[in-house]
């Protein structure tokens, strides 16, 4: 291994498991330099295009990272450059003594009924990306000319999406919300969300801070179905469910309100040429509540707009082995094989919230580095720049972003 040559670092992907890999990379080796790529033109990843617009500190907690990051010199963005279109992997690997993917997942999970595909029945991923202002979906639109809309899912991307339909266009406009967005919800008939979960109250993915957000809006809440008094499980869980009995019958006489529904599952969208409806099927809960029973009693909703917010899955990524039964690219603690490695939901699976994936990308950095000590990596030749390898022009910059 030559001494003249560079420690050099190529992550992929700029989203919050990129920043921290970056910024751990920067902070634990003075000599090592980081160049990241990200499909879009800037850095930011979920933070940017997944989080709630109204959600201020969690959008702006990003800019301390990024601001370290490019402080530090040894850093560079590489905006609007894909994998695979304008740099493939082995040229990654020839000018980087390793590449790091921190991409994240990409497409939403199918809830596998009729009639899912009909116009109307869309991803959460690609409403919130909408609401957001994300390039790839400014251009959507969605029809809002119901007075209600379904949302498939229980969990804070749910509450989040029935959130922005039912808040003021006014309150909205204070917000990073989209323009386009910001004028398609002031047109909106929307009166109703309705969330609807396979499991009971107790088995609901939401959190407590998206719960008692909801304390603090002009909506009347409705809940479709018993909120048990005592189960076992941790005092967040009992916290939840106490705040959900709270909520119930919250502002009667509101414009606007949201409902959940739990113990309910899709059978089919409703439609011909476009969605507008929804069939449902009751449930009851497993003896151990980890699974729900389909049951005899079937349900109809009329919508124009139904929004899948069932999770996400990973895809294949080309040249690296797929683990298909856990949805991540193969790793061992974030490391692929010397040189290659992952952090963020390609690494763990998509569950967490932002602050997990710092403990993640920390966990892949120190396997990094310790190849790197154990001379298992290659350095980099000081003559070649990837800029020449890249196959269209770019943007690239080593300052900050905002």
């Amino acid at each position: 291994m030559s001494n003249t040559g560079l420690f050099q670092v190529a992550i992929i992907g700029a989203g919050p498991a990129g920043l921290y890999a970056a910024d751990e990379l920067l902070k634990r080796d003075s000599a090592v330099r980081v160049d990241m790529f990200d499909r879009l033109p800037t850095p930011g990843g979920l933070v940017r295009w997944g989080v709630s617009p109204d959600h201020f500190q969690r959008r702006k907690m990003i800019e301390v990272y990024q601001r370290q990051i490019f402080s530090s010199g040894r850093f560079r963005f590489f905006g609007d450059i894909e994998i695979g279109r304008d740099v493939v992997l082995t040229d990654l690997r020839r000018h980087y003594s390793a590449v790091l993917f921190a991409s994240g997942v990409t497409a939403d999970k199918p809830l596998g009924i009729e009639g899912e595909s009909l116009p109307g029945c869309v991803a959460s991923s690609e409403f919130v990306a909408w609401y957001n202002g994300h390039p790839d979906q400014s251009q959507n639109h969605y029809d809002m000319s119901c007075d209600r809309v379904v949302v498939i899912g229980n969990g804070n991307v749910a509450l989040d999406v029935a959130r922005i339909l039912l808040l003021s266009p006014d309150y909205l406009a204070k917000t990073d919300i989209s323009g386009t967005a910001l004028l398609r919800l002031r047109q909106s008939a929307i009166k109703e969300v309705v969330i609807v979960g396979r499991r009971g109250p107790a088995q609901a993915a939401f959190t407590l801070p998206e719960l008692l957000e909801l304390k603090n809006l002009p909506i009347g809440i409705e809940i479709d179905g018993d909120i048990p008094q005592r189960v076992d499980g941790s005092a967040e869980l009992q916290l939840r469910l106490r705040t959900l009995r709270e909520l119930a019958g919250q502002h009667p006489d509101a414009e606007r309100r949201l409902v959940f529904q739990f113990l309910r599952s899709p059978t089919a969208i409703l439609g011909r040429g476009r969605t507008e409806g929804i069939a449902m099927v009751s449930n009851q809960l497993s003896d151990d509540g980890n699974r729900a029973i389909r049951g005899n009693a079937t349900f109809r909703l009329k919508t124009n707009l139904v929004i899948k917010a069932v999770g996400y899955r990973a895809e294949p990524l080309a040249g690296l082995l797929f683990d298909e039964p856990r949805g991540v690219i193969s790793n061992d603690g974030g490391r692929i094989e010397a040189g290659l490695y992952v952090a963020g939901w390609l690494k763990r699976g998509p569950r967490g919230v932002i602050g997990t994936n710092k403990n993640c990308s920390r966990e892949t950095v120190i396997r990094l580095l310790a190849d790197h000590g154990a001379g298992a990596l290659t350095l980099s030749d000081p003559g070649k720049d990837i800029r020449h390898s890249l196959n269209r022009s770019t943007q690239s910059t080593d300052r900050d972003i905002r």
